[in-house]
């Protein structure tokens, strides 16, 4: 690795060229679009620890509720401190190994940007103008996306390494003081790229707004993490907040690295569900890929793997690092640091627990399609006068829109409406005045002045087609 170090500071040294001038946002995944690296095969081989195996063939939704916007991890072999914005090899593969087994639950937007490339990373030669260079590239395509493309649609936002970078100072500059942004964000994956809170606390640090997530379904929120599988050494890269900030990043000793367990918001007691590509990485990363496997990457007949190597992971602060300690479980292959220690497994943040990723997006997307409702405070017994009476209306989410209230009656095995009625919600609660029909009228007048026993169904959808119901039974009586 000492040798490999010497290449990406030798190809820095090369040459300090221009970057390209700013253009239209390029995409490198775009829906509908051809060639498109995330939306190819996720045919997976899966590997038993018995030594047998079986192939599955991953199916996407045809009609995805949600929308990914996906920004990719310094990749780029290209010599200076910015790239231009061609589709190299690494920056396609980057996005298969990375955004392309999210295309089953989310339509993939991923913009190509003038990122800060590997032998500048190495050969520490970035400055903060190469930073805030790419940055405008991201900030453009995600003007774009939200212009062109995204209609109102709630939105995942993933990012790993320089891409978390990026996208924490986009969600900092342009989301955490927009509500209407953050009422779109089903969630915000920042991996490898120290997020930072406030000592003891789940929010603050790099937003004011936006908590991390600490409990299964819990949407709006960050998932963050870094790999280590092994005590992260005094100057580790990443599990400590920094001593200066970038692109505006908070920074200092008030500050801590977040770490969110995945497996606790997987809701999974097993080891981690892994995920590797079997094609062969391009360019210098490929090489440290292969320092990170101590040899050749897995392979299978299909291009993608589940591994019978097998890992746990639980956040922990090791030697004042917050970090995602990964074991292994019986003999699997032991992963080594790369480049260094000081990167831990870095290269293995996102595919290690790519399962429990898959899994935790789906159900922060189930919960923020699920409204909480209810029905207000309301008297055992209500009156009803010229066919008319009022229930309040409670409904938890974002987006509000309308609730609409039934009022039915059994007999037998059928259930009869006797009454409707509907209202919009512009706060929590709304009441809801529903008018008796010709039967309920009926009904309740061959009662004489007993109550009238109804249930009651509440349903709320609001603009982003999240839905939501209660039910409750009710009494009614006349007021003459």
């Amino acid at each position: 690795m000492r040798v490999l170090a010497v290449v990406f500071v030798v190809l820095a040294a090369l040459s300090a060229l221009p970057a390209a001038a700013q253009a239209e946002v390029t995409w490198l995944c775009l829906p509908g679009s051809s060639p498109n690296p995330c939306d190819e095969s996720l045919d997976t081989t899966v590997q038993e620890a018995d030594g047998g195996s079986r192939v599955e063939s991953p199916q996407r939704d045809p009609r995805p509720r949600v929308d990914c916007f996906y920004v990719y991890p310094t990749v780029s072999d290209q010599v200076g401190p910015n790239a231009n914005k061609a589709k190299d090899p690494e920056v396609q593969a980057i996005a298969r190994f990375q955004a392309q087994r999210f295309s089953q639950q989310c339509r993939v937007f991923a913009p190509v940007y003038r990122q800060g490339t590997v032998p500048a990373l190495l050969a520490e030669t970035r400055s903060e103008a190469a930073r805030e260079l790419a940055y405008s590239d991201v900030r453009e395509a995600w003007q774009e996306y939200l212009r062109v493309h995204n209609g109102g649609r709630p939105v995942v936002l993933i990012g790993h390494s320089q891409g978390t970078t990026m996208l924490r100072a986009l969600m900092r500059r342009e989301i955490d003081n927009d509500e209407s942004l953050r009422r779109r964000l089903v969630s915000a994956l920042l991996l490898g790229g120290n997020v930072l809170v406030e000592k003891g606390r789940p929010i603050g640090g790099d937003f004011a707004n936006v908590p991390a997530c600490s409990r299964p379904g819990q949407y709006g929120c960050v998932v963050a993490w870094s790999a280590f599988n092994e005590t992260p050494p005094s100057d580790s890269r990443f599990g400590r907040s920094p001593s200066e900030g970038s692109l505006g990043s908070p920074f200092g000793p008030r500050y801590e690295v977040l770490c969110t367990d995945p497996e606790r918001l997987a809701r999974d007691e097993n080891p981690l569900t892994t995920y590797v590509r079997t094609d062969r990485f391009p360019g210098l990363i490929g090489a440290s890929l292969l320092y990170f496997y101590g040899g050749e990457q897995p392979s299978a007949p299909t291009p993608w793997l589940q591994p019978a190597d097998r890992y746990t992971g639980r956040c922990a602060t090791e030697n004042g690092a917050n970090v995602l300690k990964i074991d292994r479980v019986g003999n699997a292959r032991k992963l080594n640091p790369s480049p260094d220690d000081t990167w831990g497994l870095h290269l293995g943040d996102v595919n290690l627990a790519y399962g429990e990723l898959e899994d935790i997006v789906g159900a922060q997307t189930r919960g923020y399609f699920k409204l909480a409702v209810g029905f207000g405070r309301m008297k055992r017994a209500v009156g009803v006068r010229r066919g008319r009476f009022a229930v309040r209306c409670r409904a938890r989410g974002f987006a509000r829109r309308t609730c609409a209230v039934r009022a039915y009656v059994r007999r037998g095995a059928r259930k009869l409406r006797v009454g409707a009625g509907k209202a919009g919600l512009m706060g929590r609660s709304a009441r809801v005045r529903l008018r008796l029909n010709g039967r309920g009228r009926r009904v309740l007048r061959s009662r004489g002045s007993k109550s009238l026993r109804v249930l009651l169904e509440a349903r709320v959808r609001d603009r982003a087609g999240r839905f939501g119901s209660a039910r409750r039974r009710f009494a009614i009586k006349s007021r003459r």
